[in-house]
């Protein structure tokens, strides 16, 4: 099961996050979005964990948590929808043409 984890300490890493979530079971991956410009943490990551038992169980215990004085979010993660525009924005129809 995926998890979106919210509200974390900007000073979090990858390894922090596993650790936080191992401590309720097995952890498959764990990593902090950056962000693209500066590489600095946007505050949120995604837990994934095998067993869903196991990831029902953080949710709850992790869930409304207080770390480094921020409260954690966590629930189950929402897949996005992919657009198959190619990045065209809403118009699509390509790169503009000048005058």
């Amino acid at each position: 099961m995926k998890l979106f984890v919210g509200g974390l300490p900007f000073a979090l890493n990858d390894e922090d996050l596993r650790r936080l979530f191992e401590a309720h079971g097995e952890v498959a991956s764990a990593n902090i979005v950056l962000d693209r410009a500066t590489g600095r943490s946007r505050g949120f990551g995604f837990v994934e964990m095998p067993n869903a038992e196991q990831a029902e169980t953080a949710i709850r215990e992790v869930n409304g948590s207080e770390l480094e004085g921020r409260v954690i979010k966590v629930e189950q993660a929402q897949e996005r929808p992919r657009s198959g525009g190619g990045g065209q924005g809403r118009r699509g129809g390509g790169p503009r043409q000048r005058k």
